[in-house]
């Protein structure tokens, strides 16, 4: 279990300078991560519709990259009425995003539950034109990071780091530290307990490392399925999220490529609830993508999982919400597996 905040405190200036001195290694970095609070907590907020999810209800998971329009974000969705989801890339204090809270306002919006957790810690504002749309030269929070959203209660929630060895902090040839976009963190997925009419069922909103090789990313799909075990051992599990498969299987970006789709299938887990169809296009801050790739997913075990679309990061006047599409399923608790 983690500990669960009404609302994350911000990194103190003391800390921060902590973090600019430190030297860039490993244990360095997770020395940092343990002792700033916002890594360890996740927050909880918002207010649902429902006493408990139903029997068969929708799912969307989305990498929402920053979320710099959560209004329109939510509008996107309500047209296809999901009850849960699990995203991906949400900011909450960063000047690129309005210092907006993301998780938070899609909530608001939609009339739902949600737990938030920080992935990284954003020491800068962004790059390219991340910092163009900055109207203030500093982040109040400086926190992105994943969230799981429900219409009904939230029971129970764990954060999980996918791994520890500070990848974005550390500079060397193995790391992914970027001079432009600074930052302290890991890869993390939320694992959560929801209420439903057929009993108590685990989701999580995952996040694995886009700049690693295929053998990096199954590493953290074990990981965290070695979490799943421990947190809910008897229930049924639904994960979505951003597993960036074929990120760095180059020259084609073959998700097939990648040991962890075997893997979960040998722990008892299926892929079928995965709509069709590649999930990433051109947006506002990614303009130039590196080519079409099927990067979101959802696995499941336990339940049944129906694959229902692959949404357009669009809104109504065709204006890209995200370089990421949103992935939609449906749960069906009371069907025949």
């Amino acid at each position: 279990m983690t500990r669960i905040l009404n609302q994350l405190r911000p990194v103190s200036g003391a800390q921060l300078q902590q973090i600019t001195i430190a030297p860039r290694t490993a244990e360095a970095h997770n020395r940092l991560m343990q002792d700033i609070e916002a890594m360890q907590v996740l927050e909880q907020g918002g207010q649902g519709t429902l006493p408990a999810l139903p029997n068969r209800f929708h799912v969307a998971a989305w990498n929402v990259e920053r979320g710099i329009d959560p209004f329109r974000i939510a509008t996107a969705l309500r047209a296809h009425g999901p009850s849960v989801l699990l995203l991906s890339e949400v900011d909450n204090g960063m000047s690129r995003t309005g210092q907006r809270h993301v998780a938070a306002d899609i909530a608001a919006e939609l009339g739902m539950h949600y737990l938030y957790g920080v992935e990284f810690l954003e020491l800068g504002l962004g790059k390219g034109r991340e910092r163009v749309r900055c109207r203030d030269d500093f982040n109040k929070l400086g926190f992105h990071g994943n969230a799981v959203l429900s219409s009904a209660p939230i029971s129970r929630a764990c954060l999980l780091r996918l791994s520890n060895d500070g990848h974005w902090f550390r500079i060397g040839p193995d790391s992914a530290g970027d001079p432009e976009e600074p930052r302290i963190g890991d890869r993390m997925a939320i694992l959560a307990e929801l209420v439903t009419e057929a009993g108590p069922i685990c989701v999580v909103s995952a996040h694995l490392e886009s700049n690693a090789q295929p053998l990096y990313r199954a590493q953290q799909f074990d990981r965290l399925m070695a979490a799943v075990d421990l947190f809910a051992p008897c229930l049924p599990v639904l994960i979505g999220g951003d597993l960036n498969t074929g990120s760095k299987v180059l020259p084609d970006f073959d998700w097939r490529e990648e040991p962890l789709f075997a893997q979960a299938e040998a722990q008892g887990y299926s892929w079928e609830g995965t709509p069709e169809g590649m999930t990433t296009r051109a947006s506002l801050l990614s303009p130039h993508p590196l080519g079409p790739m099927k990067l979101d997913w959802f696995a499941h075990r336990d339940l049944t999982a129906r694959p229902l679309a692959v949404m357009p990061a669009l809104d109504g006047q065709g204006t890209p919400l995200s370089d990421h599409e949103a992935v939609l399923c449906t749960l069906d608790l009371r069907a025949e597996r």
